[in-house]
């Protein structure tokens, strides 16, 4: 072999291993970035789930405190007024005034059912919908059906409160801005999520058009925010289709570990 070769077959491997080094170095580089970069997402994506989680259990711990002054403050009020009234003995001068404070009694205890559901505390969110179902008047303009598919099985509570709202919040959107004669909610227990379906015959709405004033009597679809933030909180999905004149649907699917066992520790804002 030439003398002047022997250097090049020397220095060529160790350019080889050199070159695949630099490459080797490049790649686990790439990659260590790759996974710091997935990593602060995903504390950027728990940090949000954590702040908006906070938010809500505040907003329920409102809920709770108005629903409590409510139904012991206003409420006992109104009906201490009613037994001074009572203790007139003047019927005539106030039987109209006892019967408005009995409206305005129920009223305040409606209200606080409706923040702070009882029922769903007590005896769960299978319970606590078949309740609400049967506060929707027989003969309104609308007709409501809650209908449960599936073995009903127990959640952690604050998750059963979350699903109660969002049933809530769907059945409230569709009495106030649908104009629909039906309205359907589906709430289907599978073996391991949660699935709810809404849907009405209403006006409906253009899911494009979100950022213009709406026109009066016209329905949009921004009444979908609360509902995505509570969604996003159980890490589920949303998906709803609408169209001016043709109703709305709305599908939610929840991935929510169900309990062992029937039965649910009580449910503590505190």
């Amino acid at each position: 072999m030439p003398d002047a070769i022997l250097p090049l077959v020397l220095v060529t491997p160790i350019l080889l291993l050199l070159a695949l080094g630099i490459v080797g170095f490049v790649v686990r580089y790439q990659r260590r970035l790759i996974q710091q970069q997935h990593e602060v997402r995903q504390m950027q994506e728990d940090a949000q789930q954590q702040a908006l989680e906070a938010a809500l259990l505040a907003q329920e711990e409102e809920r709770r405190r108005i629903a409590a002054d409510l139904h012991d403050g206003v409420g006992t009020t109104l009906a201490i007024v009613k037994l001074h009234l009572n203790t007139l003995n003047q019927p005539d001068l106030t039987e109209e005034a006892t019967l408005l404070l009995d409206q305005a009694i129920n009223e305040v205890r409606r209200i606080s059912r409706n923040l702070l559901p009882a029922a769903l505390q007590k005896f769960g969110l299978s319970f606590a919908l078949e309740a609400l179902a049967r506060t929707m008047p027989a003969d309104g303009p609308t007709h409501v059906t809650v209908e449960q598919l599936g073995a009903p099985r127990r959640l952690e509570p604050k998750h059963e409160l979350i699903v109660f709202r969002v049933v809530q919040e769907l059945l409230g959107n569709g009495l106030r801005h649908a104009h629909a004669s039906q309205i359907q909610i589906t709430v289907e227990y599978g073996a391991t999520s949660l699935a709810l379906r809404y849907s009405d015959n209403g006006v409906g709405f253009d899911p494009t058009v979100s950022d213009q004033p709406p026109l009066p009597g016209t329905r949009t679809g921004l009444g979908l925010t609360n509902l995505r933030s509570r969604v996003g909180v159980l890490r589920g999905t949303l998906r709803h289709e609408s169209a001016p004149g043709q109703g709305t649907q709305v599908w939610i699917s929840l991935p929510l570990p169900y309990l062992v066992t029937d039965q649910a520790p009580s449910l503590s804002l505190s």
